[in-house]
């Protein structure tokens, strides 16, 4: 299989401030174009960037038995490509809190056709929503705009989502971890080397180089405006702190939950190990923010894994997607 993929830049000025980057991926081999072929458009996780799930694309990709027309990457204003594409404008209004309505916002406005730039009618389309912590608070936020959204199902992966009390407890950790981070190397290669002798070893290879490519950029930058040599990350890590700094997304989405289940078929991947969210807040998700999970379409979790499924096990996240992607779409037997 060789994955393609191609680049664009949406626009909504002057209704809405922020560019965004988006990214369209499909097999030339594989791609159908049957009426009922999923469109799939998958958002990250805080810290990330679009191509971050190009592992997961391609190891679903591989797993036969689903039609599926392509699938799109929506990136969040303040992260990746988009974040040098609004360096200026998040200056001044979005520190030191990043909301992530925001991110929703955007993804609204990017499958609502609010724009320039994507010249596809997603209204036309058959959309399945799969998105990882933020990127799933997102998903489910963008249902709150309007016009809706006609999304055929909803995947959300590890959702950051949890009750007031609960959520005290993870943010002074990830806030004080994006503001302590080390965010300059000498250079791409050494930056993957250091990275993948330390804590990142545990992550698929495929995404950390993904990671050091897209996740960081050259120096200088207008967050080291002095730095001539060198890279950074792509999102800064004062912009990374702020969104983690947003106490209303995941209050907002705990809220709605038992709205959007209603709505929009709705499954939740989480992974086996409870480290990020602990079981007891999955469990409240569930039993309370949901109702039951007699709600969801479906609930599953993917094994040697934690929040950070995406990255340390994409082929064991493959997998459950495309479990709960054949209620929605089954091609041809193969």
């Amino acid at each position: 299989m060789v994955l393609q993929s191609r680049a664009y830049t949406f626009d909504a000025r002057p209704d809405y401030p922020l560019l965004v980057s988006v990214k369209r991926y499909w097999d030339p081999q594989a791609s159908s174009d049957a009426p009922d072929a999923l469109t799939l458009v998958w958002t990250h996780a805080t810290g990330f960037h679009n191509e971050v799930s190009e592992p997961v694309i391609e190891d679903l990709y591989a797993l036969h038995g689903l039609r599926i027309h392509d699938m799109w990457a929506i990136e969040c204003p303040n992260h990746g490509a988009s974040a040098a594409l609004n360096e200026r404008e998040l200056q001044f209004g979005y520190e030191p809190v990043f909301g992530w309505s925001e991110y929703a916002r955007a993804v609204h406005l990017v499958l609502t056709g609010q724009g320039t730039g994507v010249d596809v009618d997603f209204s036309k389309r058959r959309l399945v929503g799969i998105g990882q912590s933020m990127g799933a608070v997102a998903l489910e936020l963008s249902l709150t705009y309007f016009p809706r959204i006609p999304y055929h199902a909803l995947v959300l992966v590890e959702p950051m989502v949890m009750n007031r009390e609960a959520a005290e407890g993870p943010h002074e950790f990830l806030v004080n971890g994006a503001r302590n981070r080390r965010d300059v190397w000498p250079s791409k290669p050494e930056a993957y080397k250091l990275l993948k002798s330390r804590g990142w070893k545990s992550w698929d290879d495929r995404v950390l180089r993904l990671f050091v490519e897209h996740g960081m950029r050259s120096l200088p930058t207008a967050e080291y405006p002095d730095k001539t040599e060198g890279v950074t990350l792509a999102c800064p890590k004062r912009q990374e702190a702020a969104s983690y700094e947003d106490p209303l997304g995941v209050a907002r989405c705990y809220g709605f939950l038992k709205h959007g289940v209603k709505r929009v078929p709705t499954h939740i991947i989480y992974g086996a190990i409870d480290d990020y969210i602990p079981a007891f807040v999955k469990d409240d998700v569930i039993a309370n923010a949901i109702g039951g999970k007699q709600h969801l379409a479906s609930l599953s979790r993917v094994e040697n894994a934690g929040h950070l499924v995406v990255q340390t096990n994409p082929k064991g996240l493959a997998e459950k997607i495309h479990q709960a992607l054949r209620r929605h779409s089954v091609g041809p037997k193969l």
